[in-house]
Parts: C-alpha cells; sequence; structure tokens
C-alpha cells in the first residue's frame, strides 16, 4: 500500500512521473528566482544565492529519483479491469426500458 496504508486501497500513485514533473518544475522556479537577482539586481545576496542553488539540487534529486524510479520500477500498471463476459455472447440486445407515462 502507498504510503504505509494512509493513501488508501484505490492509490494508484505514480512516483516516478511525478517525480520527473515535480523535479522540472522546481528547477524551472529555482531558474526564475536566481533570474531575479541577476537580471533586475534585486535580492543580490549571498544567501539568497545558495537558496536558490539548495532549490536547484532539490530539483535535480527529485527528477532523477523520478527518472530512476520509472527505468526501475516502469510506469505504474492501474488498467486491470476486464469485460463481463455473460449475456452479451448469445447476441441478444437488452430490452428496452420504456417510461410509464
Amino acid at each position: 500500500m502507498a504510503l504505509g496504508g494512509l493513501a488508501g486501497i484505490n492509490c494508484h500513485c505514480q512516483w516516478g512521473l511525478t517525480g520527473i514533473l515535480l523535479g522540472i518544475v522546481v528547477i524551472a522556479a529555482a531558474g526564475v528566482f536566481t533570474a531575479i537577482p541577476v537580471f533586475f539586481d534585486y535580492f543580490a545576496y549571498q544567501w539568497y544565492y545558495a537558496l536558490c542553488w539548495f532549490w536547484f539540487g532539490l530539483g535535480v534529486a527529485i527528477l532523477a529519483f523520478g527518472i530512476v524510479y520509472e527505468v526501475l520500477v516502469g510506469p505504474a500498471k492501474i488498467g486491470k479491469a476486464r469485460e463481463i463476459e455473460g449475456d452479451e455472447e448469445d447476441g441478444v440486445a437488452p430490452t428496452p426500458y420504456i417510461m410509464i407515462q
């Protein structure tokens, strides 16, 4: 069960795909926030640059985790439904519903 049972029985968590997309978003956000002091000379502090590098590194780590997870585990197999076998095999259409007036 995902998250030790906290996500429920029907949770088909796609950790790899989520990690890839979230990693790309975090990397892009770190790039945007790094562009602020570079191009506009605003928030030009060393701790701000360090924080931007931290977020970039976190995004790279999440992206790498997602790629490794997708390669090793593979995509989630959530399409396990099957068609019901039974009355449809004899070729008879079901009785149409007629509303009583």
